[in-house]
């Protein structure tokens, strides 16, 4: 008997209603999808352009430009951070502006150096720096290349310039406080006096006192003066006989260390404040005479101007006014605060070693001279050290039209500052 055929159930079939209702159904499904798609891709959008314009832009833009090479915030950021491990300064902010033109000069040595066909690799560079511990990127790779090639600069290029012999002169120099003891060490230079003797107990320039007792040895008169620090020295050095002693040449430029106050105190308030005028003068013979012509009536203010070589004392016309102690020196408080001071007196002068103040005089021996005498390695450096720098004063010069860091505004110093401070404490540096 022949199986009954299944009969299909008819489909249902939705009311125009229902069809309507449907589609009403699909279309806010897909609003809401596409709305959904839509508020992510803003979000993205956001956080793009947020890096964008806080990450990428400000660090790829170009702050400092030198003839065709730029540089921008994230080069001048590993600079930094490169110079900062290096340096460990206390303030980041302090080497923002020295590394900036750090960069610069950097820029035109490699340039300057490449049209002289003298280069070195980033390979020879980035084993330097690994081999000193430091991070190898573009920036400190520029660094060492340039340390690199001032090297080879002066093998390849300075050392043919320089000569290997110059007219010399040894000497014997000392700086002296005043006219009248210079001629009071003369006096005992002339009776057998030991000029080194004499110099390490007597001198105030750097040299004679801490590094050779007076005695120069064999220079060029390039090297004398940076060693004198004195084109009144050196002068007289390379124009005098051999055997002779100098009278006592006075110098007005010369920096040292040693001046001798004036003081009058005025009033004293609880044995911690006082009022006082004061003056610190460049020797005691000089102090002395000011000290007369204050007792014989003349003012203040205009002897303070022209003689003090402490400034506010200058500045204000020798009225300090209200003084600390403390504020000052020991030698100064030493004497205001002393309860036998007289009041509305001027002082003696008060020798004060903290204290800088300008002039002086110099004794100098010619020793020797010789007109073509070899110079020693240490002043064929100098000599060399001379060259390499006029050489790039030179490059300076011809490219200052061609360098721009108008750009490295404060905005740019803070971000700097913020990064390498960030990038210090990241790799566990003091920042």
């Amino acid at each position: 008997m022949a199986k009954k055929k299944k009969t299909e159930k008819p489909q249902r079939e939705m009311t125009r209603r229902q069809l309507s209702a449907h589609r009403r159904q699909a279309r806010r499904q897909r609003i809401v999808y596409i709305g959904g798609v839509a508020v992510i891709a803003v979000v993205v959008l956001i956080v793009l352009l947020g890096w964008l314009l806080g990450e990428f832009l400000p660090l790829h833009r170009t702050v400092i430009r030198v003839n065709d090479a730029g540089f921008n915030t994230g080069y001048l950021i590993d600079a930094v951070a490169t110079a900062a491990l290096i340096q460990q300064p206390d303030d980041i902010g302090s080497i923002v502006g020295v590394t900036a033109r750090g960069i610069e000069e950097s820029a035109l040595v490699r340039q300057g150096a490449a049209m002289l066909g003298i280069t070195v690799s980033d390979d020879d560079a980035g084993k330097t720096l690994e081999s000193a511990g430091l991070p190898v990127n573009r920036a400190s790779i520029d660094l060492i290349r340039t340390e690199l090639l001032r090297s080879r600069l002066f093998q390849e290029y300075f050392d043919s310039q320089v000569p290997g012999s110059a007219p010399q002169v040894h000497i014997m120099a000392m700086l002296l406080e005043s006219e009248r003891q210079a001629q009071e060490i003369r006096n005992r230079l002339q009776n057998s006096g030991n000029f080194t003797a004499l110099a390490e107990e007597y001198a105030l320039n750097y040299y004679s006192k801490n590094v050779n007792k007076g005695d120069f040895g064999w220079h060029p008169e390039v090297v004398l003066k940076e060693q004198l620090g004195s084109t009144v020295a050196a002068g007289y050095a390379f124009g005098a006989e051999p055997g002779r002693l100098s009278q006592p040449l006075p110098e007005k430029e010369i920096y040292k260390q040693v001046g001798y106050w004036l003081i009058k105190v005025l009033e004293k308030q609880y044995e911690e404040e006082a009022q006082v005028q004061a003056l610190l003068i460049t020797s005691e013979e000089e102090a002395e005479n000011i000290r007369a012509r204050l007792e014989a009536g003349e003012e203040l203010a205009p002897l303070a101007k022209e003689y003090s070589h402490y400034s506010p004392s200058r500045e204000k016309g020798g009225e300090l006014g209200l003084v600390a102690r403390g504020g000052i020196s020991p030698a100064f408080d030493e004497y205001v605060f002393n309860l036998n001071a007289e009041i509305g007196v001027w002082s003696q002068p008060i020798r004060d070693d903290q204290y800088w103040t300008q002039g002086g005089y110099w004794l100098i021996k010619i020793v020797d001279k010789d007109d073509d005498r070899e110079l020693s390695p240490e002043d064929k450096n100098v000599l060399l050290n001379q060259a390499y720098q006029e050489w790039v004063s030179q490059l300076w010069l011809q490219s200052a039209a061609e360098i721009d860091d108008t750009r490295l505004d404060g905005e740019v110093q803070a971000l700097v500052v913020e990064r390498v401070t960030r990038d210090l404490q990241a790799l566990g540096r003091q920042a």
